[in-house]
């Protein structure tokens, strides 16, 4: 009688043995990308992508059937989960709760990819203090009519502006038509206090790139510029890690820069196969990022003049979050050219 071979194996992932199974599945059609070839890539590039994730509650964007298929979130970790793996409970904006992963280690990222994990979706807190950010973000979406030199030019102004208010940037890019900047601040302040900063900063931004950079958040206000989305550092937001590699056809990764690289960076250029020896070649641009946590004074005031001086109110807030006291209703654009 002939018995089935399970179709696992083991890979040694730091001081674990994971099991994982069907390696030789292809998760990126078009380049060719194996589940092996993506574990692969993990634990080559595993100091620096955890920098960016360690002790940070983070949802599971799953791809099972590969990129080219519809992916899911999952940010509850089921009780069957193995014992080892690090989580804590966070609060959603409706008050619910769930027991989130923490990836702490490369066994877990392992883990992660053998359940169709592509990229890591890491909230921007950090145990102890889930309640107070320790990271504000920057996410450069351009319109569609809006060119890569946009955003490029776009992000070196959001640099400027973060220098000249106290902060350090590090730019990456998102793996997809846009660029992060993320700035390390001190965890003094609450998710909404931190949302002010941030849309304090679009809307200098706004005003030293007029017609380049908008913070308007309706889509058919923002021109053919490029938006500084200042709602991603509301609670529950998050966006892919740095070297979380994106379900582009190529297999781009979101990877961080220097600001020198920003003029010039081609993401096309930075895939799952060059990352790993660029890395090993000049280092991580965003090594330095916990050493240089900044305050939000400067902001925050910038926020105070733009609201008392200018008389520049508060922005929308995304339609799942309960109305905000002081922010704007929607008109509908058909209403408003009727009246």
């Amino acid at each position: 009688m002939l018995c089935a071979v399970p179709d696992y194996e083991l890979i040694e992932a730091g001081d674990r043995e994971v099991r994982i199974s069907s390696a030789d599945r292809v998760v990126f059609p078009e380049a060719g990308v194996t589940k092996r070839g993506l574990i692969e890539y993990h634990l080559a590039v595993a100091e620096p992508l955890l920098r960016g994730l360690r002790d940070r509650p983070t949802h599971l964007k799953r791809f099972p059937r590969g990129v080219a298929a519809e992916p899911f979130f999952q940010k509850r970790i089921p009780d069957s989960a193995p014992e080892w793996l690090q989580t804590t409970t966070v609060t959603f904006p409706s008050g619910r709760t769930a027991r989130e992963l923490l990836p702490n280690d490369a066994a877990t990222l392992v883990w992660g990819v053998n359940l169709g994990v592509v990229d890591w979706n890491p909230w921007q807190v950090r145990l102890p203090d889930l309640d107070h950010p320790d990271e504000l973000r920057v996410d450069l979406d351009p319109t569609p009519e809006a060119s890569w030199d946009d955003v490029r030019r776009v992000a070196l102004v959001c640099g400027e502006v973060l220098r000249d208010h106290g902060l350090v940037g590090f730019p990456k890019t998102s793996g997809s038509r846009g660029i992060h900047v993320y700035a390390r601040v001190q965890p003094e302040h609450d998710f909404v206090a931190v949302r002010r900063a941030a849309l304090a900063l679009a809307r200098e931004v706004e005003r030293r790139a007029p017609g380049l950079a908008t913070a308007s958040w309706w889509k058919e206000e923002r021109g053919n510029g490029v938006f500084v989305d200042f709602n991603q550092n509301i609670r529950d937001r998050t966006l892919a890690s740095a070297y979380s590699v994106r379900p582009t056809p190529d297999a781009r990764v979101s990877t961080p820069l220097t600001w020198d690289e920003v003029p010039d960076v081609e993401p096309a250029e930075l895939r799952i196969d060059t990352v790993p020896d660029l890395v090993a070649r000049r280092g991580d641009p965003a090594a330095s990022i916990d050493a240089e946590a900044g305050s939000l004074d400067r902001l925050l005031e910038l926020s105070r003049v733009d609201e008392e001086e200018r008389g520049l109110g508060d922005a929308p807030w995304p339609p799942h979050f309960r109305k905000q006291e002081g922010e704007p209703r929607r008109v509908q654009p058909s209403r408003a050219r009727r009246e």
